[in-house]
């Protein structure tokens, strides 16, 4: 892979990183209760305190990927780091989609009745699903690359 598209490629997701926390940031603030609510009270909120605790892992993931485009960029992408950092995306994407799911049990068991969840377990849903296919994507490729490590080791 050429240099430029390893660059870009962590430019994208070091992009997405700033997006994500710019809008964990901004969300609670704009949220429709929030509006007659100091700061402490905004972000001391027991829902927004999960969202900050279950978002640990997409950050975490989104590092190794950055790592494992490094390894590319060294030309180790046949090397047990990388084996690693894709095992960890998998575990990341895993727990991110158990949590989003607790999430959109919460919301759908304890919503109050003026509420509307179904956006909310739309968007989990959709969420869900995206962590599934990342965890299986990274699942088939760390097997393909630890049997190619192993190949290679022989």
């Amino acid at each position: 892979m050429k240099r430029g598209s390893i660059i870009f490629l962590q430019a994208v997701i070091v992009l997405i990183g700033i997006l994500v926390l710019f809008v964990m940031i901004q969300f609670p603030l704009t949220e429709g209760r929030a509006v007659n609510l100091d700061l402490f009270s905004i972000y001391s909120d027991p829902f927004i305190m999960y969202m900050y605790i279950a978002s640990i892992p997409f950050f975490v993931a989104l590092y190794q990927a950055f790592k494992l485009l490094r390894y590319i960029g060294q030309n180790k992408v046949f090397s047990l780091s990388s084996v690693k950092a894709l095992r960890i995306i998998k575990y990341c994407a895993i727990i991110l989609s158990i949590s989003i799911v607790m999430a959109a049990l919460y919301i759908r068991i304890f919503h109050n009745k003026d509420d509307d969840p179904a956006g909310f377990i739309t968007i989990g849903i959709l969420a869900t699903f995206i962590s599934v296919v990342i965890a299986t994507a990274a699942a088939v490729f760390e097997k393909t690359l630890q049997n190619a490590v192993d190949i290679k080791s022989e």
